[in-house]
């Protein structure tokens, strides 16, 4: 009646307890797709941490992705890898299952398993809108999903840095033949990703896509500055060890316009330091 009053009924009409789960499915599942779409890792993902409402809660291993690694563990407590970024959207079906469970007072099993049916369909959807987004896309065609995937094990081949390949693929010029280099750079001089390159310069041009126009696009999806583990710690030992909060203050203050590069803020930009590479975090970091 509180949350979701939309469905709570009145007098004389019972709740929509069916719909009311239904909706909980869609919305977890909409979540996790926005997870995997930017590389955030959740890294404590226990049925006691997610949330009705399509949110979760209880950060503290968190973490996104800089070196791509689909089998990446943000806990160093979860040694069986159990939430690990490529099992986030699993788990969630998972503990949606838990609750489904929980409510069989209420809803019929036939109906829970029915509204359960919908989290693979939803995640699958925004995960694909997603991540045409990401690459600049208007248009549908069937084999974007394989141009999608084949990017990633592009960036898993090469431990490629997640945010800045998105961010710099807006700088991309679908002329035929044109010149990639900061790109082929940043992704390691993979020929796997030359080839990766062309394909999607010729999708480009099938739809017809202005570049200028595109970047402001992209731009708008692919974040220039994440919370970095490797950033939090320095603000975290500046306010500790010198109770110097500025540097705390400053990323927050740059953390509030992801999308937008900010004068004089270039070092947000760049890859973690050799010693950031492999920051281990915990439940209570």
């Amino acid at each position: 009646a509180y949350h979701h009053p939309e469905f709570a009924g009145s007098a004389g009409v019972a709740p929509r307890y069916a719909e009311w789960f239904g909706e909980i499915v869609e919305r977890t599942a909409r979540m996790i797709a926005h997870w995997q779409s930017v590389g955030f890792a959740h890294g404590v993902m226990n049925t006691d941490n997610m949330s009705i409402h399509g949110i979760t809660i209880d950060y503290g291993p968190f973490g996104f992705l800089d070196a791509f690694d689909a089998g990446h563990i943000c806990n160093h407590s979860d040694e069986g890898g159990r939430y690990a970024f490529d099992n986030q959207p699993g788990i969630g079906y998972w503990n949606l299952a838990c609750l489904a469970q929980a409510l069989t007072p209420l809803i019929a099993v036939d109906t829970l398993k029915a509204m359960l049916a919908r989290y693979e369909a939803v995640y699958g959807e925004q995960f694909l809108a997603l991540m045409r987004a990401k690459l600049g896309l208007v248009t549908g065609e069937e084999a974007d999903t394989a141009l999608i995937w084949d990017l990633l094990e592009v960036l898993q081949q090469g431990k490629v840095d997640y945010t800045r390949l998105f961010r710099l693929l807006g700088t991309f010029d679908s002329a035929a033949g044109a010149e990639t280099a900061g790109l082929r750079q940043e992704a390691g001089y993979l020929g796997s990703f030359d080839a990766w390159t062309e394909r999607y310069g010729a999708r480009l041009r099938r739809e017809g896509s202005e570049d200028g126009e595109r970047r402001v696009r992209m731009d708008r999806v692919n974040p220039a500055y994440v919370l970095r583990n490797y950033l939090a710690e320095q603000a975290i030992r500046a306010a500790r060890d010198d109770g110097d909060v500025g540097e705390l203050e400053q990323l927050h203050q740059v953390l509030r316009t992801p999308f937008t590069e900010q004068p004089g803020m270039e070092r947000y930009l760049a890859p973690p330091p050799d010693w950031g590479r492999a920051l281990v975090v915990s439940c209570s970091s």
